[in-house]
């Protein structure tokens, strides 16, 4: 007897169809950067509470966004120990009076770990994750020195994996310095003279204080302080003191103290929201990101890491160098952003890169400093309605860089952001193809 076919499966039910939401840029705040030694500002502060007056400052200038409606608190740290561990972004948020049902985590890629808090968000909230979030990070060297606790596998050298350079961030600049032996010390030494001139003339012009938040601080000798402004900076710096100083990494090298970064302490964080979120609430769209992109290259020569994620991003965006009106590039070495811009032929002096100097001036409190660009970025951004695009780039220790793409809300526009800024004309007023609607990633 003939028995009855089955029924044939039907196709499972689409479901609701879904769309990318725009991701913005509301606020972005940092404390002011010390010193990462026992005579600095934040000697005797702890790291997680820097970060508490980060988020804080976040909610005081954004009264309009109920905290219940942040969905998450991403907050970097590279050495995840002390009072930078215990999944600090969850802590700082309880610590700051965030309600109990706001959850947190910590995350780590050394140098771009905030840039990474930002994008991880920032995904999470364009595909309908998260209406709001906090994204930062905190470095406090001071407390904890770079590779504190780590305990690299021997493989790494023994097997002739890296070489044993890669682990030591100052002799991949000097790597760097041989790779490409045009970029000279006196290159190097010209650029960080005019990060701290650019860094200084932007202190002065009042460009940087209005994204600090300052910070109560405690000294057993000194009693109670507040930290204002930066510690690291030396405006008047001259290419005569420049070349006296040492090469500490290798013998008659190029990579001094002052054409790098110095070891330093703070924390940084910003407000993510999705655009529709921003209407209803009604905040400011100060950047709408565009896209992103990390990628990695040998660990030796870490600081040549912006190039691909930079490639990568445009690429992804159908952008190119010439449609970037602004740059915020990390200043970890000198010649680490000499390589970027040789690269992708700039002048050394070219206006469009780190118009507020960058960090040989201010500082780099690794885990920290990709907001702090993105910050700037933002800033600038209201300064120049004639700029659509800019980038916030860094390298990345082992190997890496990241980048991500930001559109202007406020290009051309003399006085009010737009959210719908639709077209295809470039900064430089040529025609791109980008649709610049309905997609974020």
């Amino acid at each position: 007897m003939a028995t009855a076919a089955p029924p044939r499966p039907t196709a499972p039910d689409a479901g609701p169809a879904r769309t990318l939401r725009d991701v913005v840029f509301v606020e972005g705040v940092r404390t002011p950067f010390g010193k990462a030694d026992e005579k600095g500002q934040y000697a005797d502060t702890r790291a997680d509470d820097l970060v508490v007056k980060v988020i804080r400052e976040l909610l005081r200038r954004q009264p309009g966004l109920p905290p219940e409606r942040i969905d998450e608190v991403a907050i970097a740290a590279t050495t995840q120990t002390g009072d930078q561990g215990l999944t600090i972004g969850r802590t700082a948020a309880i610590l700051a009076g965030l309600p109990r049902s706001v959850p947190g985590f910590a995350i780590d890629r050394m140098c771009a770990g905030a840039m990474t808090a930002v994008t991880t968000v920032a995904s999470g909230i364009a595909v309908g994750a998260y209406d709001a979030a906090i994204a930062g990070g905190v470095e406090h060297m001071g407390h904890h020195p770079i590779g504190e606790g780590s305990d690299p596998n021997p493989r790494f050298v023994a097997d002739r994996l890296v070489d044993p350079s890669a682990l030591n961030m100052g002799a991949t600049a000097e790597n760097l310095h041989d790779r490409y032996p045009h970029l000279t010390r006196q290159r190097a030494d010209a650029f960080a003279a005019a990060s701290q001139e650019k860094y200084a003339k932007a202190l002065a012009n009042g460009k940087i204080t209005p994204d600090l938040v300052p910070v109560a601080t405690r000294s057993v000798e000194l009693g109670w302080g507040l930290a204002g402004s930066d510690e690291m900076a030396r405006p008047g710096t001259t290419l005569e003191a420049l070349a006296t100083l040492r090469t500490p990494f290798r013998p008659h090298g190029r990579v001094t103290a002052g054409n790098s970064s110095g070891l330093s302490d703070g924390a940084t964080g910003c407000l993510l929201v999705s655009s529709d979120v921003a209407a209803e609430l009604g905040l400011p769209v100060r950047m709408r990101m565009i896209g992103y992109a990390f990628a990695g290259v040998d660990p030796e020569t870490m600081g040549t890491g912006p190039i691909p994620s930079t490639e990568k991003a445009l690429a992804k965006a159908g952008l190119t160098i010439q449609d970037i009106g602004l740059i915020e590039i990390n200043e970890a070495f000198a010649v680490q952003v000499l390589a970027f811009t040789d690269h992708f032929g700039l002048a050394d002096d070219d206006e469009r890169v780190n118009p507020y100097g960058g960090a040989i001036a201010m500082g780099h409190p690794l885990a920290s400093s990709g907001v702090r660009l993105m910050t700037q970025l933002a800033r600038q951004f209201g300064e120049r309605p004639d700029v659509r695009y800019g980038i916030t780039t860094m390298c990345v220790g082992l190997g890496m860089g990241g980048t991500v793409i930001w559109e202007n809300p406020l290009y051309g526009s003399d006085s009010e952001a737009s959210s719908d800024t639709e077209g295809s004309d470039s900064a430089d007023g040529t025609d791109v193809d980008h649709d610049t609607t309905g997609s974020t990633l």
